[in-house]
């Protein structure tokens, strides 16, 4: 029996086995398809995440993010219409609560500097493990609750 069961007060209150939080809402933005689906389908296998939604440019990512809210932005650097850099700033100041990842196939130095400039919170490299994209929206996201 638990522990906490056998206190007198709570004799009738039963064991709780497991904490329940709601699931981090994840955003993920990116112009290529396939990478969309790609990491649509690494992130919504996992349990703690919901996928909220996708969206291929940074303006469609700025309106998504004002609908739904979500906890992590999973947002490509390089897009057509709005780059990954400007939409995050924009991100910034329509929902700030958001934890932003860039998610790039670039090695530009300079990216790191503009990441900081645009409050980004991590930058993930498109051909590290998903595990490492995994383990930083948990991350990010945790930060939320």
């Amino acid at each position: 029996m638990n522990k906490i069961n056998q206190h007198p007060n709570l004799k009738n209150v039963p064991a709780v086995n497991k904490v329940t939080t709601s699931p981090i809402r994840v955003l993920i933005v990116d112009d290529h398809e396939l990478t969309r689906l790609g990491l649509k389908l690494t992130l919504q296998s996992q349990p703690g995440i919901e996928l909220v939604g996708s969206a291929t440019n940074g303006v469609e990512a700025v309106k998504m993010v004002e609908a739904v809210r979500p906890d992590v932005v999973v947002i490509d650097l390089q897009m057509p219409k709005l780059d990954g850099i400007s939409a995050s700033k924009q991100i910034n100041a329509v929902w700030p609560q958001a934890r932003l990842i860039i998610h790039t196939a670039v090695d530009d130095p300079q990216a790191e500097i503009f990441a900081q400039e645009a409050r980004i919170d991590a930058i993930h490299h498109k051909a590290r493990p998903s595990r490492e994209l995994i383990d930083l929206v948990l991350k990010l996201g945790n930060r939320n609750k």
